[in-house]
This record gives structure tokens, sequence and C-alpha cells, in this order.
């Protein structure tokens, strides 16, 4: 039922897409661009800025590329990330992450994500974190993405000025002794005039928190996934995982082996559901939590009780953007950000505004790579967006179509299987390649063999030819001792 339910929120974000190719522009512009972040999004979006002619600085807070990729045992004071005054760590990793698509898949389309030569490299087909790091600083080594960076620079605000221009208001940041990112209170700030922004800061940082009935008086531990790395602090508790995405999966079994028990709840199940898991003897599926008591009890939907030490949220994020002032044009309602048009402009801010990575459900970089082609060929003006009026059409059309098809809103950016059409699009409009069809062939069967070896998926497939025919397809970018 879950599977059906994202299925049709795939297919709705897609609806309204027309492929005809727009007007090409023969006046060809160099814009001042600020991009926001050097994670994935943002160093191929600087990438394709500057390859379309643009004069490119990429605002980053951290001292290293790489975004949500770079890992720190280091956790949030909050544990629930409620407290808009916490210090942000910015990161989500745990210690144990390993992706959960292969790496031929998850490669930016002419950057292969292939095995590298030299110590520490991770030769896996489905590497850990470290390894996903190390390949963005290959590619921002690779296509001099560094020498645009402002390092240890934090972003303040974003504004719009009345000539069509942006106003970046920017201060130093700098390290405390346990590596965390902490501010120069006596620092200047930096005001600097841009032609164009375009936003790539993420969404894994501001935790959503589940709603459970009674929770206040429940008298055990919270925290979000957000803030977990290792599972030894859980060591003989009875831990309760509210989730059913991949970090839910991952941690229910990566705390299993040292927790008392484990219980997994999910709103995504039948309220019946009830299962323990095969090879574990403390790790049991469950439906929702019904509601928690003031005795340490919590209640699923199920009708089973358990008293549990901790509640762990693996319930996602939110889409955050305290740096950004638009006068209320660009908001963010139950996690729709909007107006955008086709997830990237909004129209009354477009060109000059936008937005890479608001898709989720999605192999991120190709998509990110697409995306960043389109944005940099519009602000040359190669190419043209249709008017605001026929895109605030266009996105009325979209909500209409999701709201008659019953989909929350909090999924608007949800684009799962149809995020092939959507990248399809983008390169049509850009005149480039599309997606290989290998590419799409393999994630559908990674994703049915992550549903039949759970537990081996990452060691264990079936689809040898399709890596046969995806190297076949890198050596267009890469030298056979490269390979």
């Amino acid at each position: 039922m879950a599977i059906n339910y994202f299925s049709r929120c795939a297919k709705m974000n897609i609806s309204a897409i027309n492929l005809a190719m727009p007007p090409t522009s023969l006046s060809v512009k160099s814009r001042h661009v600020a991009v926001i972040g050097a994670g994935a999004a943002g160093l191929v979006a600087a990438r394709e800025l500057r390859r379309e002619g643009h004069s490119v600085v990429v605002f980053e807070r951290g001292h290293e590329v790489g975004g949500t990729w770079v890992y720190t045992p280091q956790v949030e004071p909050d544990p629930l990330g409620l407290d808009p005054n916490r210090p942000i760590i910015h990161s989500s990793l745990y210690s144990s992450l390993r992706t959960n698509l292969p790496r031929e898949v998850m490669g930016y389309i002419d950057f292969p994500f292939v095995t590298r030569p030299g110590e520490n490299r991770d030769p896996r087909r489905y590497p850990g974190h470290r390894e996903v790091l190390l390949y963005l600083k290959d590619f921002a080594r690779e296509f001099g993405v560094e020498e645009m960076v402002r390092f240890e620079t934090d972003v303040i605000k974003v504004g719009i000025l009345g000539d069509e221009k942006w106003k970046v208001r920017s201060k130093k940041s700098s390290f405390n002794d346990n590596n965390e990112i902490i501010s120069k209170s006596n620092a200047e700030f930096d005001d600097e005039i841009y032609d164009a922004v375009v936003v790539c800061n993420g969404h894994y940082t501001e935790p959503r928190i589940a709603d459970i009935p009674g929770i206040n008086l429940w008298p055990g531990k919270q925290m979000h996934s957000h803030n977990y790395r290792i599972p030894e602090p859980f060591r003989d508790q009875v831990v309760i995982v509210i989730g059913s995405s991949a970090s839910a999966v991952d941690i229910c079994r990566d705390i299993a082996p040292v927790a008392k028990e484990v219980h997994v709840a999910s709103r995504s199940v039948a309220d019946e559901t009830y299962t323990k898991q095969p090879g574990y003897n403390n790790l049991w599926f469950h439906s929702m939590i019904d509601h928690a008591h003031e005795d340490g009890a919590v209640v699923f939907r199920n009708g089973k009780t358990v008293l549990s030490d901790l509640i762990m949220h693996c319930t996602g994020y939110k889409y955050h953007f305290p740096f950004l002032d638009t006068k209320g044009i660009v908001t963010v309602d139950d996690n729709c950000l909007g107006p955008l048009y086709k997830h990237v402009f909004p129209p009354a801010l477009a060109p000059y505004l936008s937005f890479i990575g608001i898709p989720w459900k999605i192999v991120p970089f190709p998509l990110f790579e697409f995306q960043s082609k389109w944005i940099a060929s519009i602000l040359s003006g190669r190419i043209t967006l249709p008017s605001q009026k026929e895109m605030m059409e266009d996105i009325q059309a979209f909500y209409s179509t999701l709201e008659v098809s019953s989909i929350p809103k909090r999924y608007t950016h949800c684009i799962g299987q149809s995020q092939f059409e959507y990248n399809n699009w983008l390169a049509t409009q850009c005149g480039c390649q599309g997606v290989e069809k290998w590419r799409e062939a393999m994630y559908s069967m990674a994703s049915v063999n992550r549903s039949l070896r759970p537990e081996m998926y990452r060691d264990e497939w079936d689809d040898h030819h399709l890596v046969s025919e995806a190297y076949e397809d890198f050596m267009k970018y890469l030298s056979a001792s490269n390979l």
C-alpha cells in the first residue's frame, strides 16, 4: 500500500511537464552568481555556471567541500533539534553509513563514481560515506571548483534589491576545539551585490518530529536521527525507532546488536502490523505509535505496549532557509517550498533566484547536474523560461493534481520513479544527453534487490550485465587506467 502511495506521488510531480524545447536566445550574457553551499549540489552548480560563462562565488560555512557528506562525531546539544538557537551541526551522517544505491548510479553523468586508487579508498559497490566525500573532492579538484569557494564563510542574509540584484551578507566563521562551526561574534559583515543567487544549502539539518499524543508527559528520552552517530550509547536500552526510510532501516539494525530491544514504528504500514525481523531476537516492526503514557509506556496502534527508554525520530527534515529574505514571495508550508516552477524557480523572482536539490526520493547527483545545466543556460539567455503567468499556471495545475489525488502537501517535492522523466525533460531543455537507460534500469533493480535482500543487498546483486554496460559508457569519460 505504501509503495502505491509513493508511486502516485511520483507521477503527480511530472504531470504538467511540456517536453517542447524552449526558444533559443542569440544574446548570451555572463552573470555574477552567488552559490550558497559547497555540497554535491553547489559543486556541480558552480561547474555548470562557469562552463556557461558566468562569474561564480560559492559560499561555504565549513572548511571543506562535501556538505552533508562531511562526517563529524559531534552532535547538537539539543538531541531533537527543536531549539532555534542551538549550534547547528550540518551533517546527519552516522558512522556505519553506506550508500543505499550502487556507485554507478550515484555519480554525476560525465564524472563516473568508479573505484579510484589511493590509500583509504573504499572499493565496494555500495561504499561508506567517506568514499562519497572523496569522490566529491575528486570532482571539485578535477574541475577547479575549489578556487571558486570561500570556505569558513557563513551567509547571514540574502535579500532582493530593487534593480533585480541580490545583496548577500556574509561573515567569516571559525571552529572551536571540538571542530564545531562557530561564528566570530566580532567579525565584520561583508555585503556584496550579485546578479543571481542559486540556493544549494541542502535540507538535512532541520529535523521533522513525529506528533505523538501524550509525549509531553512521557518520562523517557527523545532524539532525532540527525544526532545519531554510533550504537554504543544505546547498549542495554529499549529503543523505539520511528520511520521507514533508509536511515530508520539502517539505524535499527545498527543498534540491535547492543540494545536490549528495538521496536520500529511506521505510519506507512497497516495498523495491525507486528512482526519480528528475521535473524534478530530483539527487533520488532510495528504500526505507528498511538500514544505515550507518563508511566513510561508507549502504545502502538497494533495494541502492543512497550516500556521504552528512548524514542528516536527517523522522520526526515524540513526545508529551512533562515538566511533568505524574499519578502514573503517564497514560503515553506507543510514542507512544500513554493511557488516553484519545476521545483527550481519561483516565478516572480526567476531566473535570478533558483533552488537546486529540492526534490526527494531521487538519485541526487545526476538530478543536481541537470538542474544546474538548466539554470546556467537560462541565466546566460541561451534558453528562456515561460512567462511568469505561464509558470504560475503550470504550478497551480500541478497543485490541483496533487489535491485531486489526495496527496498531502508535504509530498509536493517527492518525485521517485518519475525523476528520470524529470531529468530527461531538463536535458531536453538544455539540448544535452539525458539519463542513460542502464542507469534507470539499475536504479529499479537496486530497489527490488533492497526489498528482496534487506540485510545483504549492498553485497549481493544480480545486475552484472548493467554494471558492464555502465562501464562501457564510462569509457567516454575515463581512460582505461582510471577504471
